[in-house]
């Protein structure tokens, strides 16, 4: 298959971040690959979808910049089959006139979204601000407060439990398989559960404060994380909308 015989072997040396640059305009993969290897960031590159499942699943990147309008399967399909195997950060690179398709690629599992024409120092500038948050297993300390010695951090509303060093979800006795991203918007709003968060305050905690673009990126993530606690919207349990100003942790009654 094209673009398969023709990717770079990941290095031995850097940072230990594996990045995979999926794009079908060569010159601009080329770029960012650049970029990303002045980092010091271990880089693949596909140029279709399909050479791009199957290099993620041999490599197991930690980011894949994923470009939406790539002939054949789309960044879209991608980025759902991504999901099925990855827990990657995904930042999507689109036109500046495709936001229906950003919404939606957003809502299929992508963390971050970066409109093209872009400023490869901007996207390797967040994609490190990305990484700094933890993983599952990191030794990374969680954003949220820390708790004492030997003690977990466990946050409790109703039937849901948040487990911040663990990084686990359960609503009742089953788990709750998130993103990345939606586990942090979670923990950030359950850090302060009697606290009215703006849009701009979780964008911050999450994304870092140097993040730019449509403030709404939150909606799409508030909006999916509903769907996976089974949360209706007009009478949440969880995460509650404070009209005017942004999203606030429920009871869970």
């Amino acid at each position: 298959m094209e673009g398969m015989d023709k990717m770079p072997a990941l290095s031995s040396e850097g940072t230990g971040y594996r990045a995979l640059v999926v794009d079908d305009e060569r010159p601009l993969a080329a770029i960012v690959v650049g970029y990303l290897e002045r980092e010091n960031f271990e880089v693949a590159v596909s140029y279709n979808g399909v050479d791009a499942l199957a290099r993620a699943r041999e490599i197991d990147p930690d980011v894949v910049i994923l470009d939406l309008g790539l002939p054949g399967m789309d960044g879209i399909e991608v980025c759902r089959g991504l999901r099925t195997f990855s827990d990657a950060y995904v930042v999507m690179l689109t036109a500046r006139n495709a936001e229906m398709d950003t919404i939606i690629g957003l809502s299929v599992g992508a963390d971050d979204y970066v409109t093209k024409p872009f400023s490869p120092r901007e996207l390797v500038a967040r994609i490190r601000a990305m990484l700094r948050r933890p993983r599952n297993g990191s030794a990374d300390e969680p954003r949220s407060p820390e708790p004492r010695a030997g003690e977990i951090a466990l946050r409790v509303f109703g039937a849901l439990r948040i487990d911040v060093t663990g990084r686990e979800v359960h609503l009742g006795e089953s788990p709750v398989m998130l993103t990345r991203t939606e586990f942090d918007v979670l923990a950030a709003l359950s850090s302060r559960p009697g606290m009215a968060f703006s849009r701009r305050q979780l964008i911050e905690a999450v994304w870092g404060e140097s993040w730019v673009g449509n403030e709404h990126l939150v909606d799409v993530h508030v909006g999916h994380l509903r769907r996976k606690l089974g949360d209706d919207a007009a009478a949440s349990r969880y995460v509650n909308t404070i009209r005017g100003i942004g999203y606030r942790m429920g009871t869970g009654q």
